[in-house]
């Protein structure tokens, strides 16, 4: 290393305060500083008083940062040392010199701010990925690189990056790396402000290589250690790389917590640097303790929200498995999934017995009530007794817009545990032009077997939509497993048993003639669904399957029986960072009755934002003369979209198409097709979604423009 470059890594001490800067001595010399001290001026002879309520004099400029007295900062470049003279000396330090490609000299005014740009130099042939990334997240220069500086705040900040350039490289075994630092005046004209390039020059030499990785320890594993070793990851002849190292590191303790070893313990790595070979030896202590076995649970703390049963039903581990660390993380994570708790802590600990640990559990209760409201625009109804899809429970708050539908206020009351454990009691009432609907959910999750629900449901419903008005009683009970955000379940599924009583007033088909019946409806509804999607809300690849069946049995004068099929697949294709392809297809058919015989609330309908986009809700397929949806017996619908994102932005152009029929199984002619685009604005509980359509194949009565708000993708 030269001795220009050891004196420039070397600090300038200086004694006093208050000066205008702090050169660097040349090699002999005693450093010198240069500027005037602040002294307030001297009273006259002939003045013997002091006013108190005199000013002082004001402070000279200092022209630098107020100096980190912790970490004094030395000057960057050669500044002239002060002229020996009869009084005080007062030097304005003249612009550093700087050499630009041409060799032609150029000034850089130590005093005053720059803009300047950085760049780094003799990495192309360091094998560390990641480096430069890691530079730019954690440099003094980057982070500031907008701000002008004077010259004293950019040689801070370029020794600060110059150390850290130098550990990093050391992280990734380059252990004898140097790094240098120069500045010069941007080449060619500049506009404006001046600005620097600050330049990092690393000399990294050569890559240092592990010789020996041993894991002292690992051997009392037994069979296992083969296994634990290879977790590790870190071999002999491997590059000495510390990421590597450290994600070995957390890989073996995974290893380890999923074998059984509930208290090994992973010391700190020994490395050992062998300069002279550019070698290092790697030993990694472990005590693996013994494999520990489960035995029970112990509920910890003043509050019980779940009793040790519950505990026992909700968890994967059960009495005489083995320690497994993953399973108690699910534990934990199925504990706070439930919505009673806010905190859930559970620990390992040991028993009298060697080979067996206990889980102490500790839970703190989270508010058990919550009262919602909503005011605004719909998308559609609420799921009603003949809707088939993706059935959910009511979530408090919903808001969204359909163009053809009313305003409606919707309130909710909740208590997720009025019947423990688990047992919720849901209020819901709605308010609208459209529906007016009074409804009790009772839901027990976790029902016999964890992620199972016994939901049983008694709705009084008032629904007047372009195709019917019906006012329903309707009671629903269903098993049924379902998936969530924090679990996003692979299948789902539910069965269970319908009591409908409806009242309904539509229009005949061939005539238009308003009919009022009264329909009694039994229905055992089934649903199977495969979700291999990589997320619940925004799904940007794999697909979707779904099949929902409903044998049902209707009385309106005498008895008929009839079965609802409905079939649903959806599919996502990444192209690219910021563009996915997705589709879906809907298929659904009612056999054993004529579509006017069946209730007109479970026939089916098209048309609406969770169907064909373009058109309003139901206005796709029969009409009576009156011009009124009559729904139909069978369906086919598809959707096509290009989601487009830019950070929290997105736009999605999109093509819907689709009809109904009249028979039982859809003949796939006359479709409706309509396009738009959809603006998305994604948080962190997934996109609000605003779709603009119109129909292609506009017919009479249809609207040229239709709207659509909600929460989450289309589909």
């Amino acid at each position: 290393m030269s001795p220009a470059v050891a004196r420039r890594r070397a600090r300038c001490a200086c004694a006093a305060i208050l000066f205008t800067v702090c050169p660097e001595a040349a090699p002999g010399q005693t450093p010198v500083v240069s500027g005037t001290p602040a002294v307030p001026p001297r009273p006259s002879p002939g003045d013997t008083t002091l006013d108190p309520d005199s000013p002082m004099a004001p402070l000279p400029d200092l022209g630098v940062a107020w100096p980190d007295l912790a970490k004094p900062d030395s000057a960057l470049g050669t500044l002239p040392v002060a002229q020996s003279g009869t009084g005080p000396a007062t030097v304005t330090p003249p612009p550093i010199v700087a050499q630009p490609a041409d060799a032609a000299a150029s000034t850089i005014d130590a005093a005053g701010d720059h803009r300047y740009l950085v760049t780094l130099e003799g990495l192309d042939g360091v094998a560390a990925a990641g480096l430069r990334d890691r530079f730019d997240a954690l440099s003094s220069l980057r982070q500031d690189a907008g701000k002008p500086a004077n010259v004293a705040q950019i040689d801070r900040r370029a020794r600060e990056d110059a150390d850290l350039l130098r550990d990093l490289l050391r992280a990734y075994g380059y252990y004898d790396a140097e790094v240098d630092t120069r500045v010069a005046n941007q080449t060619g004209p500049v506009v404006g402000t001046p600005r620097l390039q600050v330049t990092l020059v690393a000399t990294p030499g050569a890559a240092y290589s592990f010789t020996s990785v041993t894991l002292p320890g690992i051997a009392a594993t037994g069979s296992e250690s083969a296994a634990l070793t290879k977790a590790f990851g870190v071999r002999d002849g491997d590059p000495v790389d510390v990421d590597k190292v450290t994600a070995g590191i957390a890989a073996l303790k995974t290893a380890l917590g999923a074998r059984g070893y509930a208290f090994a313990t992973v010391a700190d790595p020994d490395i050992e640097i062998d300069h002279t070979t550019h070698r290092a030896v790697l030993a990694l202590k472990v005590d693996p303790g013994r494999q520990m076995r489960f035995g029970s649970f112990h509920l910890v703390g003043a509050k019980h929200v779940f009793g040790a049963a519950h505990l026992q039903l909700i968890s994967r581990l059960h009495p005489g498995d083995r320690y497994d660390a993953a399973l108690i993380e699910d534990l934990r994570r199925a504990l706070i999934q439930t919505g009673l708790v806010s905190v859930a802590q559970v620990t390992p600990t040991r028993t009298s017995d060697p080979n067996v640990f206990d889980l102490d559990v500790h839970l703190e209760p989270a508010p058990p009530r919550t009262v919602s409201a909503s005011l605004g625009y719909v998308t559609g109804p609420r799921t009603t007794a003949g809707e088939l899809g993706y059935l959910t429970t009511a979530t408090a708050g919903s808001l969204g817009y359909g163009s053809g539908q009313g305003v409606t206020a919707e309130v909710d009351w909740t208590h997720r545990n009025l019947f423990p454990p688990e047992g919720s009691l849901t209020l819901r009432g709605v308010l609208g032009t459209q529906e007016q609907l009074a409804s009790a959910i009772f839901r027990r999750n976790d029902f016999r077997v964890r992620d199972q629900a016994l939901v049983v449901q008694l709705t009084a419903d008032h629904l007047n939509v372009p195709a019917f008005e019906a006012k329903t009683l309707d009671l629903a009970a269903d098993i049924e497993r379902q998936t969530n955000i924090i679990f996003q379940k692979k299948w789902i599924y539910s069965y269970g048993v319908e009591l409908v009583v409806t009242n309904e007033r539509d229009g005949i088909l061939a005539t238009g003639q308003e009919r009022d019946a009264t329909y009694y409806v039994g229905a055992i509804p089934l649903s199977l669904s495969y979700d291999g999607s990589d997320d619940l809300l925004n799904p940007t690849r794999g697909y979707r399957l779904a099949a929902h069946v409903s044998p049902e049995i209707s009385f309106r004068g005498k008895p008929f029986e009839y079965v609802r099929v409905q079939l649903d697949g959806s599919a996502y294709q990444p192209v690219g960072d910021h563009v996915v392809l997705a589709g879906r297809v809907r298929l659904g058919s009612i056999e054993g009755a004529h579509s006017d015989d069946i209730a007109p609330s479970r026939r089916f309908y098209s048309g609406g934002g969770g169907s064909v986009r373009g058109f309003g809700y139901q206005d796709i397929g029969p009409r009576d003369l009156n011009n009124d949806p009559v729904g139909g017996s069978s369906l086919a619908e598809f959707g096509l979209e290009a989601r487009i994102r830019f950070g929290n932005i997105g736009v999605v152009p999109f093509l819907d198409g689709g009809n109904l029929y009249t028979q039982s199984l859809p003949k796939f002619t006359g479709l409706r097709y309509g396009t738009g685009l959809g603006f998305r604005y994604y948080t962190s509980f997934g996109p609000v979604r605003v779709d603009i359509g119109t129909p292609i194949n506009r017919q009479p009565g249809d609207s040229r423009v239709a709207v659509y708000v909600s929460l989450g993708q289309a589909f």
